[in-house]
């Protein structure tokens, strides 16, 4: 009798065990995230909103989120260990000339997916940095040109509804604060553009225009997937829906996961 209690106890000990092991397989990591931020100035409130909106997402999606908030660190060896690398608002410059090539290796080799927002598209020669021309021309052969100090409202719209990254985004939304950077020209030629803004909706209007006005895009020359986003400036854009659902998908896509 005490014989088959014992054996009863195995088998419900490993019926348990044997659970608990799939369960914690389960919630293995589905991919890596690695995040470059700005901890400071003026876009330090996105960052404050965006960092516990990607926690969420990371916990959700089970994937994993890790933070640097300096390029010193990024090189070939770190970067391989991720299957996506958002740049947060961080610059185009103030990089070092390893975390250049490393990242450019990234792209160019289909290393792993690629996510932008807005401040990644400030290209020129900036706080005595030359211009990253390769930079430039992953992003369109733009350089910025100017931008709204006064910020306005404006309506983007999606052009490419059939694009995995717009799934669930509506045919159009409204942004509702945002410095709408101009570059010398559109990079419209040598991207696919995604989303654009709608310059007449601008609320207060403004004359620093670009006439075709590209917001969201996609580089198909290089080999890994990459998305540029420019709305990024405001915190409240994590209370938009669209904004959201459209940086969510631009992560999974990125990932190569949908």
């Amino acid at each position: 009798m005490k014989n088959s209690i014992l054996v009863i106890c195995l088998v419900i000990f490993c019926f348990f065990f044997q659970t608990n092991c799939t369960a914690q397989k389960s919630k293995k990591s589905k991919f890596k995230v690695l995040v470059l931020y700005e901890n400071g100035g003026h876009h330090l409130a996105f960052t404050k909103a965006a960092k516990p909106w990607l926690n969420k997402l990371a916990v959700d999606s089970s994937c994993t989120i890790d933070y640097v908030e300096s390029t010193k660190t990024i090189n070939e060896a770190l970067l391989k260990k991720y299957q996506v690398f958002i740049q947060l608002d961080y610059p185009p410059y103030t990089w070092s000339k390893e975390s250049m090539k490393a990242f450019e290796k990234y792209m160019n080799n289909g290393k792993g997916g690629w996510v932008g927002l807005h401040h990644a598209t400030l290209l020129g020669e900036f706080d005595g940095y030359p211009i990253w021309q390769w930079f430039s021309d992953f992003m369109g052969g733009i350089k910025f040109l100017d931008y709204i100090p006064t910020f306005a409202r404006a309506k983007v719209n999606i052009e490419d509804s059939l694009h995995p990254i717009t799934k669930g985004v509506p045919s159009n939304f409204f942004v509702n604060t945002e410095e709408w950077y101009t570059y010398n020209k559109s990079p419209r030629s040598n991207v696919q553009v995604i989303g654009s803004v709608d310059e007449s909706t601008y609320e207060p209007d403004s004359k620093i225009k670009m006439g075709d006005h590209p917001v969201i895009w996609t580089n198909n020359h290089f080999k890994s997937r990459n998305v540029y986003i420019f709305m990024g400036h405001s915190p409240e854009l994590f209370q938009n829906e669209a904004y959201t659902t459209l940086l969510r998908n631009s992560i999974f896509w990125a990932a190569n996961k949908n």
